[in-house]
């Protein structure tokens, strides 16, 4: 009940914080500048949702469609026509760079308040951030981790000085001559996974290392230490898509490998306290946050009705924004019970939604399924749009539609650990060839005009 409490006080917060954001902006011609004010006519009032690897960009090469599609999305001045919003399982930088390098490819101005990275959603997890965490990744690992509002952070490579006996598989890595004195360091509350890291040997041991010594490596390893201390991970993502012919390893191949080695040290399987980015409804909320912000931004005045994803991973994107869309009719049936009952008070909508819902877990939830109430005013829905320039192909065999049969030679499901396979949540609402048609096909769906 108190990390509930937690999530619920972080969640208040943080939409607290974007709501005034959009105000201020609404009252500053300055810093509006890229939107273009004008409301949404009738109830044609939507969102759209932007994927970048597979979708936009191919490594460092723009997908020639994408700056062609934001040409049609911006007016005249260079104003946004509907909220936008990028939505990435990347995470190894900060939202300020990532907007930036967009702005630079798509030849428009992206915000960063534009941009979620896989780890946004961890600015919530509020009852973590006071704690000791030791932080796995690359990039500016720790900067990104005192942005989110974590206060006292530990990198691998922090670890690995105050401990130098502690990564030795690399043999040119090994202390020379004699043993180095070990330095120490107060012992580690939880285990933040920002994404893959360069040596994954050097990780996979001292995170294992924490996790059987209960944070502290100065004591002996212990399969009684269990449940370990708090993990949390951003980015499932099993493979994603580069300028190389063939996909790439992500961060949720980093994930099963330490799950495997986890387990078959100790015989017990590793547990995350959440699991965060797509395909998980906490990032899903997150962005729809995100969303209303632009929107008021825009000057709309009305809710927006409808989100619109665009993606190139199906157990990623299409997963996601299809689980979202259940989560959503979900919390919409929820509401419509508890207006209709007389009386009634003290119930967790969610927690309701969430006994309707069985097939969701509470791993596709993220860790945070309490965290937001039934009087937010949610879309209605949520289309998944896949487009076939990135991990997804046309000549790629289709998935059965008999869950009993995924898991075979011929189609393996990439899905998460924690995440039940469902064949449904990976079929899109639609396929289109690229982003750019994914954005007429939008804008044709809501019948206006894009050009």
């Amino acid at each position: 009940m108190q990390r509930i409490r937690s999530l619920k006080t972080g969640w208040q917060l943080l939409k607290s914080s974007c709501e005034g954001a959009a105000k201020q902006v609404n009252t500053s011609s300055s810093t509006s500048r890229n939107y273009s004010h004008l409301p949404p006519q009738g109830s044609n009032s939507f969102g759209l949702l932007f994927d970048i690897d597979g979708v936009l960009v191919r490594g460092r090469t723009p997908i020639p469609a994408a700056k062609q599609c934001f040409r049609n999305l911006v007016d005249g001045n260079g104003k946004y026509k509907v909220p936008v919003v990028f939505v990435t399982n990347a995470g190894n930088c900060m939202r300020q760079t990532k907007a930036e390098h967009l702005s630079h490819l798509l030849d428009v101005e992206v915000s960063p308040d534009q941009v979620m990275l896989s780890h946004s959603p961890l600015r919530m997890f509020t009852q973590f951030h006071k704690m000791r965490v030791l932080v796995s990744g690359q990039g500016p690992v720790e900067e990104v981790a005192h942005n989110l509002g974590f206060q006292d952070v530990v990198t691998i490579d922090m670890l690995r000085e105050a401990y130098p006996l502690l990564d030795v598989v690399d043999h040119n890595r090994r202390p020379k001559d004699s043993v180095p004195p070990t330095k120490g360091l107060r012992p580690i509350d939880a285990v933040i996974l920002f994404g893959e890291p360069i040596r994954w040997e050097t990780n996979l041991q001292l995170i294992v290392d924490m996790l059987l010594t209960n944070g502290n490596p100065d004591n002996a390893w212990s399969s009684m230490q269990y449940p370990h201390i708090p993990v949390l991970a951003c980015n499932m993502d099993l493979l994603w898509m580069a300028e190389a012919k063939n996909p790439r390893f992500g961060h949720g191949m980093f994930l099963v490998c330490l799950e495997s080695l986890y387990k078959k040290v100790t015989g017990y399987e590793l547990k995350y306290e959440a699991l965060i980015g797509k395909p998980s409804v906490v990032t899903y909320n997150y962005a729809e946050l995100l969303i209303r912000q632009q929107a008021e931004r825009l000057g709309w005045t009305t809710p927006v009705k409808r989100l619109y994803a665009i993606g190139d991973n199906p157990m990623a994107d299409i997963y996601g924004a299809n689980l979202y869309n259940r989560y959503l009719q979900a919390s919409r049936r929820t509401k419509a019970q508890m207006q209709a009952k007389s009386g009634g008070g003290g119930a967790d909508p969610l927690a309701e939604t969430v006994n309707e819902a069985p097939k969701m877990t509470s791993a596709e939830l993220g860790g945070a399924s309490s965290a937001y109430g039934a009087e937010e005013d949610l879309p209605e829905g949520c289309s998944s749009i896949l487009v076939c320039t990135g991990v997804y192909s046309r000549d790629q065999q289709e998935l059965p539609s008999d869950p009993t049969h995924t898991v075979t030679e011929q189609r393996i499901f990439h899905g998460h650990r924690d995440f039940r396979f469902d064949p449904s949540l990976t079929q899109p609402s639609f396929v289109v060839h690229d982003v750019k048609e994914a954005v007429e096909l939008v804008f044709q769906q809501e019948g206006r005009p894009l050009e």
